[in-house]
């Protein structure tokens, strides 16, 4: 997944709706050992931001079509 073709908007909702599964309990898609968890403070917003940026997160983005009604 390229993380550049989205817009700040797209990218806000991943984000944010990632970190809502992580803050439920939803397991890590990244490894990260206990002194990085420590170093952001279990924040489960820059959890997803990291998993966002290695381009592991299992959400899509639908986009309507040009012309299509």
């Amino acid at each position: 997944m390229n993380t550049e073709n989205y817009t700040k908007y797209e990218k806000a909702r991943m984000i944010g709706s990632r970190a809502l599964q992580l803050s439920m309990g939803a397991p890590f898609l990244i490894k990260l050992s206990e002194a990085e968890l420590e170093k952001i403070k279990f924040n489960p917003i820059e959890i997803a931001i990291l998993e966002f940026d290695e381009g592991v997160l299992p959400l899509t983005v639908k986009r309507p079509l040009a012309g299509a009604k």
